[in-house]
């Protein structure tokens, strides 16, 4: 298909449509995939957990089903984290069509990086938010107050902060594209850093507990991935018309 040629409305459409069911698939041998190691795999889920409660405490459940359901959860989680670079792939697929020629050989790095990005979100989240963020919950049990974490709770809660993390490290890839296609430049990123710490700071507080760590150990991340971004930007970012111009003359 040429560059310069429009899709239908309904065409893209169906190809979304088509993107979204490979997705799935992957998604779903993932999770197969994932169940197969289903007690394993939540062991090393609770291990940031298990290590800053007490000697003996362990995770409880209080539904009949709970235990079933939550290895399914988990499984449903991995799953997603094994499809990752295909649901990346998807995504920037059907973003080509709207780029240059040029631009489109950028793609295969992009999607590797972005998969790149999206783990080592989750593994910050897991290795370093975590056990902090824990110690700190887990630190207001008294000798009259017992946590007992469920395992539903717990899963909930640890599979919101790892997906959070990992889509919060695609910041500098996701403004870097937009610099690429013009919708933003680095003037407008560093005009507006202010606004975008406060964004960061408020967007912690809802996609994080309610507690103040790991509130601060997303917003700090954040802050630095946007000052990569605005790197991201000065370098692959599109060039104003007036350097264009004056580089056409010269």
């Amino acid at each position: 298909m040429r560059e310069d040629e429009k899709l239908p409305f309904t065409e893209h459409l169906e190809e979304l449509r088509s993107r979204l069911v490979r997705c799935f698939i992957a998604i779903t041998i993932g999770f197969v995939i994932a169940y197969l190691f289903k007690k394993k795999l939540f062991g090393i889920l609770i291990r940031p957990l298990m290590q800053v409660m007490e000697q003996g405490d362990t995770l409880i459940f209080t539904g009949v089903p709970e235990a079933f359901i939550t290895y399914l959860k988990v499984s449903l989680l991995v799953g997603i984290l094994i499809a990752i670079p295909v649901i990346m792939y998807e995504f920037w697929m059907f973003v080509a069509p709207g780029l240059y020629r040029n631009e489109r050989r950028m793609m295969l790095p992009i999607i590797l990086i972005s998969s790149v990005f999206f783990v080592g979100g989750a593994l910050f989240g897991y290795f370093i938010v975590f056990p902090y963020g824990f110690k700190f919950l887990l630190g207001f049990g008294t000798e009259t107050l017992r946590p007992l974490p469920s395992m539903k709770e717990y899963l909930g809660f640890s599979a919101k902060l790892l997906l959070a993390f990992g889509f919060v490290f695609e910041l500098p890839l996701v403004i870097t594209f937009m610099a690429r296609l013009g919708l933003v430049g680095v003037d407008f990123l560093k005009r507006n850093r202010k606004y975008a710490l406060l964004l960061f700071f408020v967007g912690s507080a809802i996609l994080t507990p309610p507690d103040v760590v790991t509130q601060v150990m997303m917003s700090i991340p954040l802050m630095i991935l946007y000052e990569i971004s605005i790197i991201g930007a000065r370098l692959f970012g599109r060039k104003p018309p007036e350097s264009e111009d004056a580089g056409a003359e010269s």
